[in-house]
């Protein structure tokens, strides 16, 4: 990873500091804020368990379409335009959700602000090398950090502003979060009118980029990446899905309760996405970080099952100290790479994968559920699940750089 003198924060990059931030904290503000509240949305929209697992399944679709849509868009019409996209995405997708009479037009807002937030998951990696190459595991941890904050509040006030004003007006307020970060961008975009594509293209995306993207399937190191972010991502967004509904069922929690609850599971990323930096620079072989990850989900899930209604808040935790392995697997995408152009292809092709085999989470809990009339087997397969990133924890053992990989590859 290349290196650069620090100089002040503020200097020449105030809108991109203030966009980051802002964008950081929509990044999950649509995946969480329905679960708690789907029986509220089901008396004006039929859902049924299918379909609850359907609109699960969109985010980790989205965002994996969009590992390997967003690098050609951005290398068309720049980095900061196409993040002018995303955040309008963002913008659109709540209002067409709050207004939604038909399960397909909530299915519509759905994929418009999943896309957005799929858009921006992938650049905004390369934007903080970009911007801020002197700060990247600062500002790689301020992200993640406010990325738990999106995903831990609307889960947390959906349940009781639905009560208060409907569950309308719940979906729809965080269009207002959204326009605060379109505006910083738009400014970004401004400083950047003139510039001709192929400048933007010798940025974070070179001609080079789509070529790259292709290669990586031939790194170990990106293979590993992509299976422990996969597997995590599989835990997370079934957890977004059906958390509430497991906790309602076998820990005896009202809806309330479960909303809180699944705002913990989400908010446990704040000390992780502060605490990954400080690991990442500490411990020299990061595969203790990934094993410790593995045994978290573990021990959370068999809480789940032995004893639900006992220390639920426990193993709530438990389960939300797993997904350390996504602050980790960005940094990494950036510590593992020598270039703009490592660092987009690495992220594009490690979300797109990783959140392609999360889509299936949702579906297929939700399946065996339908099948089995219980929770255990559901939970004993995601248990099952997160022992795969000890694969990931071998590959990842020794500090190989991915462009490395592929030269020698080559020769």
């Amino acid at each position: 990873m290349t290196t650069s003198l620090a100089r002040p924060l503020w200097l020449g990059r105030t809108a991109a500091v203030i966009g980051i931030i802002l964008l950081a904290l929509n990044l999950r503000t649509a995946v969480a804020v329905l679960a708690p509240i789907l029986s509220l949305v089901s008396d004006d929209i039929p859902l049924g368990s299918t379909g609850i697992g359907l609109l699960g399944m969109l985010a980790p679709l989205a965002f994996a379409a969009s590992g390997f849509i967003t690098p050609m868009i951005a290398r068309r019409i720049g980095l900061e335009a196409t993040l002018v996209v995303a955040c309008t995405g963002m913008v659109l997708g709540p209002i067409v959700r709050a207004t939604a009479f038909s399960y397909p037009m909530l299915v519509a807002g759905s994929v418009l602000v999943m896309a957005g937030m799929g858009f921006a998951n992938i650049l905004l990696p390369p934007v903080i090398r970009k911007y801020f190459p002197d700060r990247v595991g600062l500002f790689t941890g301020i992200y993640v950090t406010l990325m738990a904050v999106s995903a831990s509040v609307p889960p947390l006030i959906a349940a009781p502003m639905a009560a208060s004003f409907g569950w309308r007006p719940a979906v729809g307020v965080w269009a207002l979060l959204a326009v605060g970060a379109l505006v910083p961008w738009l400014v970004v975009l401004a400083q950047h009118r003139g510039t001709n594509r192929r400048a933007e293209a010798e940025g974070p995306l070179s001609v080079a980029e789509p070529a790259l993207l292709g290669q990586m399937r031939h790194s170990a190191v990106a293979r590993a990446l992509a299976l422990a972010f996969a597997i995590t991502a599989l835990n997370v967004y079934a957890m977004f899905a059906w958390l509430p509904e497991i906790l309602v069922s076998t820990a005896s929690s009202t809806p309330a309760q479960a909303g809180a609850l699944l705002a913990l599971f989400g908010i446990m990323g704040l000390p992780l996405g502060l605490i990954a930096p400080v690991l990442v620079a500490r411990v020299k072989n990061v595969a203790w970080v990934l094993l410790g990850a593995a045994g978290c989900f573990v021990s959370g899930y068999l809480g789940l099952l032995l004893a639900p209604a006992t220390v639920t808040w426990l193993w709530v935790a438990l389960i939300g100290a797993g997904p350390i392995v996504f602050p980790l697997s960005l940094l990494l995408i950036n510590m593992r790479t020598r270039s703009h152009e490592g660092s987009i292809a690495l992220s594009g092709f490690v979300q797109g994968i990783a959140y392609g085999v999360a889509a299936l989470g949702p579906l297929l809990i939700g399946l065996i559920h339908d099948l089995t009339h219980s929770w255990v087997l559901p939970l004993i397969f995601l248990c099952v699940t997160t022992l795969f990133t000890l694969v990931s924890a071998i590959a990842l053992a020794r500090p190989r750089m991915v462009e490395d990989e592929l030269e020698a590859r080559g020769r």
